[in-house]
């Protein structure tokens, strides 16, 4: 699913995500997002002068070769490019996360970290190429203009963009634009025999980091932070705020796949939590120019009380800052799996021509000194094969599989016995659902189909939908074997053979998925996360850790 692509001034790491389950992005942007850590301020970058002639040297003759080349070189060269691509492979010998990104692509990798954008406000998705409506955002200019649901986009201001093929970036740019300018859609509609014309005007939209927050029950609230963005604290703040008035106690927060963002937001979070003056992160950089101490300092929302965080293999950086800070200090409970081990802080500096070098200049510590960064000694490839490995070594299936040094052995404030130096682990590991490992699961979701047979069904069953409160549809609504059926078959028409050993295997998470995904569409983003909670092995983990009132860990991290 796709949304429209879409700041601050005390220092701030970060993108470092993995996709939220079952959300599509750009690979350069994924990748990208994975690299970089922000630290934003103040640039006081300078070019070291401790080696001015090794600098010139090497200066002059990158400049020399790249001459030669631009002028002899038997093919007709794109110097900029060429210069470009030298750069990237020069950072790769630095570490994993200095990145250079190239002024094209600058603007849609700051985006991510943006509290919002100007465009029509829709969640879309491409079915055998054609743009379809999966939600107009709410009281978006979309929704206004009354786009629903399942609503096939064939035209953009008179040009097709149905059955062609469009990259998700090109889509971007014709429905983004300057509030107040219009656009006009060509749209077919379920029921209705012949196109309809719909114009949008475009306005400001709201870019949430957010995703959800509900009462699990009436005590226990569970907030979703997917990124660490510059509205970030906001959201949360308002989110925890009205949950706190809706009687909460204790809490669920969700980090998984969180990537990280600007650090500020993830210390003001981790403010909110921990009492008195306390250091929550530091930075040590080369000299003592980079080198940064945040404590907590002002009177938190949430100070006291059960607290569970939720963090997995793409939980990084700013994610991994909040979640070390809460468990060093024996604030939270953490449940799930080893977290991604992104502990580098990045500068960004803008370049002349509009492109921006983002360079490691410190690396990030937790209050006890742990360092979170993995290590990177063996070469990118091999960097980037980490995640792969820990699967290929049974890591997300045996917490036994994980192995520290004793010499990454430190204590929380408690006595607790925590490791450094690869991600922070949980106190209780959650063994990773092995139903997604099906290649027919796998299938399905490369093609699409999942989601779109979740949007057909609603279509095909709106009115009797509209007629249930979203609870009625929590308890009663079941995903058939027949529906299944009809699942596997679509599939079949597009060229999937069907498998019922795969989809057996599978099946149990293809309901839920598919109840979620119908949910969404009939009762909103909230509905979508509260039927997926109810079969997350993690936060049924969490819920019972929480709710259960003898739980020893739980009962020694409040202090009784």
């Amino acid at each position: 699913m796709t949304t429209e692509p879409n700041e601050s001034s005390r220092p701030a790491l970060e993108p470092t995500p993995r996709n939220s389950r079952w959300q599509v992005r750009q690979p350069w942007l994924l990748g990208l997002v994975l690299a970089c850590g922000i630290l934003v301020g103040a640039n006081p970058f300078r070019p070291s002068d401790q080696n001015p002639d090794l600098t010139a040297r090497g200066y002059l003759k990158f400049k020399e070769i790249l001459s030669y080349v631009d002028r002899d070189y038997v093919d007709s060269v794109n110097a900029e490019e060429l210069s470009d691509y030298a750069i990237t492979r020069m950072l790769e010998r630095l570490d994993p996360h200095s990145v250079f990104i190239p002024a094209k692509r600058q603007q849609q990798a700051s985006s991510f970290l943006q509290s919002d954008y100007d465009g029509i406000g829709v969640e879309f998705n491409m079915f055998r190429d054609t743009v379809t409506v999966v939600a107009p955002i709410s009281e978006g200019p979309a929704e206004q203009a009354g786009l629903q649901p399942g609503d096939r986009i064939l035209t953009v201001n008179g040009q097709r963009v149905s059955g062609v093929h469009f990259t998700t970036e090109q889509l971007f740019g014709k429905l983004r634009g300057p509030r107040g300018s219009a656009v006009q859609l060509q749209v077919l509609r379920h029921g209705l025999a012949r196109p309809i014309g719909v114009q949008v005007t475009r306005n400001r939209i709201p870019n949430t980091s957010v995703d959800v927050a509900y009462m699990v029950d009436n005590q226990t609230g569970y907030i979703k932070v997917s990124r660490f963005a510059s509205a970030t604290y906001d959201e949360f703040k308002a989110a925890l705020g009205d949950l706190r008035r809706q009687g909460l106690t204790r809490l669920v927060l969700d980090l998984r796949g969180n990537p990280g963002g600007y650090l500020d937001r993830a210390t003001k979070i981790a403010d909110e939590f921990i009492g008195g003056t306390k250091k929550i992160v530091y930075t040590d950089g080369k000299g003592d120019q980079y080198d940064t101490q945040t404590f907590s300092r002002v009177t938190g929302e949430f100070e006291e009380g059960a607290l569970v965080v939720l963090v997995d293999e793409g939980s990084a950086s700013a994610a991994e800052v909040l979640a070390g800070a809460l468990q060093d200090h024996d604030r939270a409970l953490l449940v799930g799996r080893r977290t991604f081990g992104k502990g580098l802080v990045q500068q960004p500096i803008a370049l002349n021509d509009g492109s921006e070098l983002r360079l490691t200049i410190a690396r990030y510590y937790t209050p006890s000194g742990r360092s979170i960064q993995k290590s990177y000694g063996h070469g990118l490839a091999a960097y980037e094969k980490d995640l792969q490995n820990r699967a290929d070594n049974g890591e997300y299936f045996h917490a036994d599989s994980i192995h520290f040094a004793d010499s990454l052995r430190y204590r929380t404030a408690h006595g607790r016995t925590v490791y450094g130096g690869g991600g922070i682990m949980p106190d209780m590991f959650v063994a990773r659902d092995t139903s997604a490992q099906s290649a027919y699961y796998l299938r399905l979701q490369s093609l699409n189909l999942v989601r779109e047979y979740s949007l057909n069904y609603y279509q095909d069953h709106k009115e009797e939908l509209d007629a249930l409160r979203f609870e009625q549809f929590s308890q009663s609504f079941r995903i058939t074997d027949a529906q299944l059926q009809q699942l596997v078959a679509r599939a079949s028409r597009d060229g999937l053979a069907p498998n019922a050993a795969g989809l057996r295997r599978c099946a149990p998470l293809l309901r839920t998925q598919l109840k979620a995904l119908i949910a969404r569409s009939a009762y909103g983003k909230a509905a979508y996360f509260r039927i997926l909670n109810q079969d997350d092995a993690e936060m049924q983990q969490a819920l019972s850790a929480i709710q259960e009132p003898n739980n020893p860990l739980m009962l020694s991290l409040l202090g009784q």
